[in-house]
């Protein structure tokens, strides 16, 4: 059998992939000019405490997982997609000028809501058009590009904080206005650059969270969705990693950086980890990838300085390329075609209340104990984690 080349994968996925992943990162882009710099912005500037931090942080990135579900069933019961799509990142570019506005922490909160409830209202219904567009052998490999694409974004981002911070003599508000223009691109190539594949009318629509349907997703979906959100709750919101590069000494114009190291290792392995889950046992890759972050929890605990910060934040970055588009393969192996996008938001409703949890226990620990009692917690649940992956394997469902 010959071997075929390393770059045929990526001629093989279709062309709305490639413009789901180029939309995913001019809104990275977007996005992380912002939040490489909003905790910074929010503790120096509005004089905030870490421990609010934290729990807008939480509330912030839940209330974006929740609200997956509601988007995921909607765009299954109307059998359209791009739209919800579409008014999502709209919602994130039109936050953006509250941030540069923001007098405190009240317009500073509603802004980051804003932006989490359109990130919300896009997520399961992309995710879903990714599952709908590729080809089902190809899934792995699709998540996997669109996520690298992502993340290229969200080192991008960060570069450009950092150079339009330096250029503006650390003005926040001067790099937030900034951020508009990138958003304001995504919306216009989803929009414009993307058809959606027709999908074959129901004969009679049915609410896709009823309990009839919430029955066929099935033992081996709700397995993946549990083991998500015990997962999630060991990933607490990374505004801790720009805090914890902050409390290391790092100049504050020069905080970014690290992000865009973690973004940048995040970028170049997702796509081949996401090639890698098309033919490795999922609960095997998914294993690995929990080690690392135990492993990045523990170096970002205990080595102070420059290089334990680096190091930490590598670490982390290779965890997220193993795993998160392995998670949204896993969802779509194991849920019904025409209940995918219901199926995502139930999965991101999980882990929107793990993210708030996690967020605000993290939050709680560092103002209490400190920066190492915050990552030594991360790593106790990446270990429940690991025992629940041990505890069951379902099988694994291949739903075309």
């Amino acid at each position: 059998m010959t071997t075929p080349a390393p770059t045929s994968t990526l001629r093989q996925l279709p062309r709305g992939i490639w413009v789901l992943g180029a939309v995913s990162l001019l809104m990275d882009i977007s996005s992380e000019m912002v939040h490489s710099l909003l905790p910074m912005f929010m503790v120096t500037t509005l004089g905030i405490s870490v421990f609010a931090v934290g729990l807008i942080e939480g509330l912030a990135e839940s209330t974006a997982l929740m609200v997956k579900v509601f988007s995921g069933a909607l765009s299954d019961y109307l059998g359209k997609r791009k739209g919800l799509a579409v008014l999502g990142y709209a919602m994130g570019t039109l936050s953006k000028p509250l941030f540069a506005l923001a007098p405190g922490m009240g317009l500073v909160t509603a802004a980051r809501l804003i932006d989490r409830v359109g990130k919300g209202i896009r997520g399961a219904p992309r995710d879903a058009l990714v599952a709908d567009i590729a080809p089902a052998h190809l899934r792995g490999a699709a998540f996997g590009l669109r996520q690298s694409l992502d993340t290229v974004g969200a080192f991008v981002g960060p570069l450009l904080g950092v150079g339009l911070m330096l250029l503006y003599a650390n003005d926040f508000r001067a790099v937030f206005w900034w951020a508009v223009i990138p958003g304001v691109l995504a919306v216009a190539l989803l929009w414009l650059g993307l058809k959606e594949p027709e999908r074959p009318a129901p004969a009679q629509r049915s609410n896709p969270i009823q309990r009839a349907n919430l029955r066929r997703l099935g033992a081996a979906y709700w397995w993946v969705v549990v083991i998500g959100a015990v997962f999630t709750l060991a990933r607490f919101s990374e505004a801790f990693l720009v805090l914890r590069a902050q409390q290391s000494g790092i100049a504050m114009a020069l905080v970014p950086l690290v992000m865009v190291a973690m973004n940048l290792i995040y970028a170049a392995s997702a796509y081949p980890f996401g090639k890698l889950s098309d033919r490795m046992s999922h609960r095997k890759l998914l294993a690995l990838g929990l080690l690392v972050l135990i492993a990045a929890d523990i170096v970002l605990a205990t080595l102070p300085g420059y290089a334990g910060v680096l190091l930490g934040v590598a670490l982390w970055g290779i965890h997220m390329g193993m795993t998160q588009g392995l998670l949204a393969t896993m969802v779509a192996d194991t849920a019904p075609a025409d209940l995918r996008g219901t199926a995502y938001g139930f999965f991101n409703l999980m882990s929107g209340v793990a993210m708030l949890v996690a967020s605000v226990l993290a939050g709680l620990l560092w103002d209490g104990w400190g920066a190492s009692a915050t990552f030594y917690a991360g790593a106790g649940f990446c270990l429940l984690a690991l025992l629940g992956l041990g505890w069951r394997t379902p099988p694994r469902t291949s739903v075309r």
